[in-house]
């Protein structure tokens, strides 16, 4: 059984010498250094916070590829000491043999691939449901104007999803106490004009609306 993984054995002892050597190259990626050494800072004091924020994001950055490197090389070694006992290619969980196909992708695979922990989750972040172009706001449901632009009754509605009480958009306007909200006089809410204004009678719109029946029931 070893001779069938000669060639994997060789390809990991390989890699190993590699990230070893880039390991060394890198002198740790600079953790063997106090950070002031590795700036060539002999204080933080009177730096800007934009620059000790810059070197703090490289400072991390450096952190997640030396850990990375690590377990790597931590890996390799734990599947040459498997070659070392005669163990190599055998699932540590059910004992079964483990596939060629799968240790020529995955030469440092310790178990089949139903035993495996490292599957996606089909799951995805919840962020997703919010991150992405307005667009995909737009409640109009009007094919002819599938192109309408994210405006304020889409903000108000992309809200209300969240909202344990079922509410029409006009009630945005209106406080707790059924109040009209956010005009200097209550027919504003329902009579309008256009964008020359008045010009008689013939240019006054009006909406029967929820502003519109309070307004008559206050009356």
């Amino acid at each position: 059984m070893e001779q069938q993984y000669t060639h994997i054995k060789l390809e990991l002892e390989e890699r190993l010498q590699k990230l070893e050597e880039r390991l060394k190259e890198t002198d740790h990626f600079g953790f063997d250094n106090s950070l002031a050494l590795s700036t060539g800072e002999l204080s933080q004091y009177d730096n800007h916070p934009a620059d000790s924020g810059t070197e703090l994001y490289e400072r991390e950055k450096d952190l997640a590829l030396k850990e990375n490197l690590e377990r790597e090389i931590e890996d390799i070694q734990y599947s040459l000491r498997k070659f070392e006992n005669g163990t190599y290619g055998i699932c540590e969980v059910t004992g079964q043999p483990i596939s060629q196909e799968r240790l020529e992708a995955y030469p440092t695979a310790r178990t089949t691939v139903e035993h495996s922990k490292g599957e996606l989750s089909v799951r995805r972040p919840v962020e997703e449901e919010v991150l992405g172009n307005f667009d995909k706001f737009n409640f109009d449901g009007d094919e002819e104007n599938e192109n309408m632009s994210f405006d304020a009754e889409d903000s108000w509605q992309a809200v209300a999803r969240f909202n344990e009480n079922s509410m029409i958009f006009e009630d945005s306007s209106l406080d707790e106490t059924g109040e009209l909200i956010g005009y200097v006089e209550e027919i504003e809410a329902f009579v309008s004009t256009d964008i020359e204004g008045y010009r008689g009678d013939d240019s006054v719109d009006f909406q029967r609306n929820i502003h519109y029946d309070q307004y008559l029931n206050d009356k």
